[in-house]
């Protein structure tokens, strides 16, 4: 008897995990919408999963499975969700319908990692997005420059007078090093150098905490499909030690300025200000303002170095896009007397044009998502087809990747030539054709921060130094197929030689008894 009853249950068990695997096979082919391939288990990424390509190929494959239709179907593990290519289509989901879809995808819970919380929804989003916003004024952003403007110096410096021995190198380390010290000083007000104390906790813990390799990745998927799941097996992105340090010392920092009446430019400092002037109950508290300096954090400490890799590998490969970077400087040095001004950076159009084709090519988040809070009609996806009607707690994909390497748009797609946006980028912002920081209100918050950061580090490498390529330079270019993120398959390797001994009519003199070089500048350097 007791073993019907094993046999019984065992066959129940089976016959719903059947039921809830195979219960939406047939959702797209029932509404005739094009559907990407997919697995049972794992949906349309499980080529991805099993490490067979980058999820950036996953979303440019299911983005191109029909060309002609405005929305076509994907699987995200067992969940059917429609993936928009239509760009009026984007603008009207991301911007004009936004009351529709104001909200991502939870990448956690509260419960589990508190820290987390900035992953905000409705309205509590817009009141801490009033918030944070007066944080990226230009007045606030030129405050900013000068604290990462004396970091990308030392960098720079750094670099252009290695030893012979140690010139070649996987660029990658150095520029995480270098937002690191960046988003310390800028969002929470700690003086870092990861370059003389490689192993300060600030970077070793960052880097763990914003590393979305295999295992990492997996658990974000997890996570972002079962939540509840997730809670009952315990199951966190960040180690509670990680968490911890930021939690520490957040607060330390604030009681040490309270005490001692310290101000300093930075995003804490904005936050700090808001406490006792907001309605009881909407001003943010303690742990609110933890998530959110976390999250600047969490948002830029990896993306923005990448994204400066993408922008200096394109640049070192290209000996006559390198060559016209190092002239556009050369100039801005000749008539800012030597030191670079945030409103000279700010109108340098090559070095931008540099940057958003890095970004067009390899966006730091391939695909966005956004959850229907309503019902919503799309139209239909094909002439002639029937418009589908997305329902409340249904998801939605937006393929970054997919539209920014669509020849429709970006004729030659996978060459990097920032000629294309060497003139006016907004006309591809306004398209909605360059969505690496997203569209509409939910658009990146700090987008203006990671592109200033990143010109200023590539102005002063490339006003220094040469980068060439060596023996491990990955030419072409090969993405990582470990985890979500957009980065290179074997690291950016390539050999760093410092410039000619005149720059832009700069004068480079060594400093006694080092082998260092530093630019003799007569306002600067009066005795010599």
């Amino acid at each position: 008897m007791e073993w019907w009853v094993i046999i019984s249950a065992l066959v129940s068990v089976l016959t719903l995990a059947y039921y809830l695997l195979t219960r939406n096979f047939d959702f797209f082919v029932k509404r005739d919408i094009p559907c990407f391939e997919r697995n049972p288990l794992l949906g349309s990424i499980w080529n991805m999963v099993l490490q067979r390509c980058s999820y950036a190929e996953v979303v440019k494959e299911a983005y191109n499975v029909n060309p002609e239709a405005k929305y076509v179907g994907c699987f995200d593990l067992i969940a059917p969700v429609i993936m928009i290519r239509d760009l009026e289509l984007v603008k009207s989901v991301t911007v004009k319908n936004f009351e529709h879809f104001p909200d991502h995808r939870s990448l956690s819970t509260e419960k589990s990692e508190p820290m987390f919380r900035f992953a905000l929804r409705g309205d509590r989003w817009k009141e801490v997005r009033n918030i944070l916003s007066p944080a990226f004024t230009s007045s606030k952003m030129k405050l900013m420059f000068v604290l990462m403007n004396d970091c990308a110096k030392e960098y720079g410096n750094y670099l252009a007078n290695l030893q012979e021995d140690e010139a070649t190198m996987d660029l990658k380390n150095v520029f995480t090093r270098y937002t690191n010290d960046v988003i310390a000083s800028c969002v929470f007000g700690v003086e870092v150098n990861s370059m003389k104390d490689p192993e300060n906790k600030f970077y070793v813990y960052g880097r763990e905490a914003t590393n979305f390799g295999a295992s990492p990745s997996l658990k974000c998927f997890v996570i972002k499909c079962s939540p509840w799941l997730a809670d009952r097996l315990g199951i966190t992105i960040i180690r509670p030690e990680i968490m911890n340090f930021f939690k520490d010392m957040v607060e330390t920092t604030i009681k040490t300025r309270d005490e001692k009446n310290i101000v300093r430019p930075d995003v804490l400092q904005l936050m700090m200000e808001t406490r006792g002037k907001m309605e009881p109950g909407k001003e943010l508290t303690l742990i609110d303002i933890m998530a959110q300096a976390f999250a600047f954090f969490f948002g830029g400490f990896e993306s923005t170095s990448t994204l400066i890799c993408f922008a200096a590998y394109g640049v070192g490969v290209d000996e006559e896009i390198q060559r016209r970077l190092q002239a556009e400087i050369d100039q801005v040095l000749k008539e800012c007397k030597g030191e670079v001004t945030y409103e000279a950076i700010n109108e340098m159009q090559y070095l931008d044009a540099i940057l958003y084709e890095s970004l067009r090519m390899y966006p730091a988040i391939v695909a966005t998502d956004r959850v229907c809070a309503k019902p919503f009609e799309l139209p239909p996806h094909l002439p002639g087809a029937k418009p589908h009607v997305v329902q409340k707690g249904d998801c939605l994909w937006i393929p970054i990747y997919g539209i920014q390497h669509d020849p429709k748009y970006f004729p030659e797609p996978e060459k990097f030539n920032p000629d294309r946006f060497n003139g006016d980028p907004k006309q591809f912002l306004n398209a909605g054709s360059l969505i690496a920081f997203g569209m509409g209100p939910r658009m990146c918050i700090g987008n203006r921060f990671a592109l200033l950061e990143s010109k200023v580090l590539l102005f002063h490498i490339f006003a220094k130094c040469d980068l060439v390529p060596c023996s491990k330079t990955p030419i072409p270019m090969k993405l990582s197929k470990k985890g979500i993120a957009v980065t290179a398959e074997n690291g950016f390797w390539f050999k760093i030689q410092p410039r000619s001994d005149k720059i832009a009519g700069v004068e480079k003199i060594a400093v006694p008894g080092t082998t260092m070089l530093i630019d003799k500048i007569p306002d600067r350097y009066p005795d010599n």
